[in-house]
């Protein structure tokens, strides 16, 4: 019971609830809506979540990471002046951008409303607007490692939309009235952040040039690390929403194993939350033995528990797509195959860029991601917009010569070479994981000095040590 106990005390516990709770909410919200819109309008529903989360880095990637890694080690005055230049700057790039999406779609609406982006352009204005200030808490409390703070947060944000979803089961509504309900729980959220003084509004012209300078000068790399780092998910989807050929009908198939892979990844994200700031006091103190050792606990033990996981969600892939979004969708089992692999490498490259950020090398880890980012829209364009077309006519020539009705070949073509397109899209996942991993690995090791072997030895004793403490009596 002891052991429990401090489990449960514990910030990576609070974090990895911080995201499961969050995560389970979402997933029970996404298998509602998946089942309450067709398919395209679904597909245009993942488009603007996309494209929002994708702006969403522009606006807090120059600052995030930032006051993550100085508000972890500041005094109370340092921590104001920080705390006011986040959410300056968080203002100023809000702005900035409600603006320019806004002149967009001015200009092009009629050519936007035809496509799948519509949802986008006409509401992310408001959408910026009213989650800037749970954005400004969320930096802040993760900052300060109130991981409690941050679960009741969120937990407002996606919980009250779940419980909207559960009433439309009734109600029946269209996208319409759930867009209004996703902004209204969006707005709620920031709210109570504001109400509760998590948000730091109090400080937001609390600050002076030399603050600015600092978050600026470190934030101006995190800024393409993160844009980089949600390119890596969502160009995927760009891609394939910007194809004729695949649209949002694709991106509907190809988001529900992507949806998969973003639960796989909620241990990652609470582990790393937790790992960065105690890398960073590290790296702050000059302890470079320490920052090591959290990094081969964590990439290490991570790396080992994910490989039985991964092992049994690829075998059992069909299951788990037609649970997740219905049988239609049971035809895109090999897509989440490929990203069952690609998940066996993601703890080892997520604690690589948490190791480079942590050290004050946030400039090596954004190439990192660069490279990740460009390896993965060629191999995308590629495989989208050359393969798939030259796939497509060679099966229609081939079924046609086997004696096939041009309509019928045409269709069977169509449909086979949309899912082994995918396919594709998937495994190129697998291969910008691997020359992220081999590029950051020898950025961190001539810093570092690492030892391949430490890795695994520490993985072991973090699940060695994490199985004893539950244990105790």
């Amino acid at each position: 019971m002891k052991g429990v106990k401090e489990i449960l005390s514990s910030n990576n516990f609070l974090s990895l609830a911080n995201n499961g709770l969050v995560a389970a909410f979402a997933f029970l919200s996404f298998l509602m809506l998946v089942r309450m819109v067709p398919q395209e309008t679904y597909g245009e529903w993942v488009l603007f979540i996309t494209a929002s989360n994708f702006l969403d880095m522009l606006r807090f990637g120059i600052t995030r990471t930032a006051i993550i890694r100085f508000l972890s080690g500041a005094d109370e005055q340092q921590a104001k002046k920080l705390i006011g230049a986040n959410n300056f700057l968080n203002l100023i790039s809000t702005i900035f951008l409600v603006v320019i999406v806004g002149i967009i779609n001015l200009l092009y609406h009629q050519q936007l409303s035809q496509s799948g982006f519509a949802m986008f352009f006409d509401w992310y204005p408001l959408l910026a607007i009213l989650t800037l200030p749970f954005n400004n808490a969320q930096s802040i409390l993760q900052a300060e490692m109130k991981f409690d703070k941050m679960l009741w947060s969120r937990l407002t944000n996606v919980g009250l939309f779940m419980i909207f979803l559960f009433l439309n089961i009734i109600l029946r509504a269209d996208i319409q009235v759930i867009l209004w309900a996703y902004l209204i729980t969006s707005f709620v959220s920031s709210f109570t952040a504001t109400l509760f003084g998590w948000d730091g509004i109090r400080y937001t012209f609390t600050f002076d040039r030399s603050t600015i300078k600092t978050v600026l000068n470190f934030g101006k790399y995190t800024t393409g690390t993160l844009i980089g780092s949600n390119l890596l998910r969502s160009s995927d989807t760009f891609i394939i929403g910007l194809s004729p050929f695949l649209g949002t009908l694709g991106v509907a198939l190809y988001s529900i194993p992507l949806r998969l892979t973003e639960i796989i990844e909620i241990p990652l994200r609470s582990f790393s939350a937790t790992a960065f700031p105690e890398m960073s006091k590290s790296s702050i103190q000059n302890d470079r033995a320490e920052v090591k050792r959290i990094f081969y606990s964590n990439a290490g033990g991570l790396t080992l528990l994910m490989i039985p996981v991964m092992l049994f969600s690829f075998v059992f892939a069909e299951e788990f797509v037609t649970f997740l979004g219905g049988r239609d969708y049971r035809v895109t089992a090999n897509i989440f195959r490929m990203f069952c692999i690609y998940g066996m490498f993601l703890p080892f490259d997520r604690f690589i860029g948490v190791g480079l950020d942590s050290i004050n090398l946030p400039q090596k880890n954004f190439y990192k991601v660069l490279v990740m980012a460009l390896t993965n829209i060629i191999g995308d364009s590629v495989a989208v917009f050359g393969i798939s077309f030259l796939l497509k006519g060679f099966s229609w020539t081939l079924l046609l010569g086997l004696g096939l009705a041009p309509d019928d070949a045409f269709r069977i073509a169509h449909a086979f070479t949309l899912l082994r397109t995918l396919e594709m899209v998937a495994f190129v996942t697998i291969i910008l994981t691997l020359v992220g991993i081999g590029l950051g690995y020898y950025y961190l090791d001539n810093e570092l000095q690492l030892s391949k072997k430490a890795i695994f030895v520490e993985g072991f004793r973090f699940i060695k040590q994490f199985f004893s403490i539950l244990n105790k009596k």
